[in-house]
């Protein structure tokens, strides 16, 4: 894809995904921002990026001002800002009665508050510059049940719905937004759920990485540089008449019966 000349905000950007995401959009051309929690992550991602390609902006995306300063600086690198991706993520697994309600908001303020504050501060540059494209990282967890991720599930189902909203709203100014739906991604938010697994069938990672894809037609998680492509379709022009989706990459997940049917179970004559 094209995206020369362009200025992208990548939340998030420091690990996984979001790290993929950004080194697919420097390979494409464009000049970019991360941000994250740990500015020794960010510091060290940079490392790996060509001169001048890339800043980096520490800060709390479900904090206002930290949420603006992100924006700010982003403008501030590049000039303007084209794209936003809203890419930071939080999990805190246990089902409604168990999950701690300092746990809830933690989890809905990392993955849907944030977003909706970098979109706020976002949307007037992006006015001001004849249009952007706003792209949010939810999950397959948005559009059907997982055990015990109510927060997240839940956060992840809203963040589908703000992405459609603004897309409505913000149209008339040439501002794209879509929503891009991961299933289960082999990254360190994964690691969380996938060790405990391993220990408890006593195997390794591999095994329970086997054993969580049973259900998967193509039989394996994702890997992070499988999604950077549409994201990287997104942020270009090629999708110039393209808002408002949600988009699954989940090898499939989304049409396994959900009785829980094991595809490597299933006969094909």
């Amino acid at each position: 894809m094209d995206l020369k000349g362009k200025v992208a905000l990548i939340t998030g950007g420091g690990r996984g995904i979001g790290l993929a995401i950004a080194k697919r959009f420097v390979d494409d051309g464009a000049k970019i921002v991360i941000s994250g929690r740990n500015k020794e992550t960010l510091e060290k991602a940079a490392k790996t990026f060509p001169n001048g390609s890339v800043a980096i902006c520490p800060g709390d995306v479900s904090k206002d001002e930290d949420a603006k300063r992100m924006v700010e600086e982003t403008v501030k690198f590049g000039g303007k800002i084209d794209v936003l991706v809203n890419n930071a993520a939080a999990d805190v697994k246990g089902r409604a009665a168990d999950l701690a309600p300092q746990d809830w908001r933690f989890v809905i303020d990392i993955n849907l508050t944030g977003p909706f504050l970098l979109t706020h501060f976002a949307i007037p540059y992006m006015i001001k510059n004849g249009g952007g494209s706003i792209i949010n990282i939810a999950s397959l967890g948005g559009t059907r049940c997982l055990p015990a991720c109510p927060a997240y599930n839940t956060a992840k189902a809203g963040l589908i719905m703000l992405s459609q909203q603004v897309a409505l709203d913000y149209g008339q100014y040439k501002i794209r937004v879509n929503a891009v739906c991961p299933g289960g991604t082999d990254t360190e938010l994964l690691d969380e759920m996938i060790l405990p697994m391993a220990k408890a069938l006593k195997t390794d990672k591999q095994g329970a990485l086997d054993y969580f894809s049973h259900n998967v037609p193509l039989r394996r998680v994702c890997k992070p540089h499988e999604i950077t492509g549409i994201c990287s379709f997104l942020a270009s022009e090629e999708s110039s008449f393209m808002t408002g989706a949600a988009l699954l990459i989940d090898g499939g997940a989304a049409v396994v019966d959900i009785s829980g049917a094991a595809v490597s179970d299933l006969k094909v004559q």
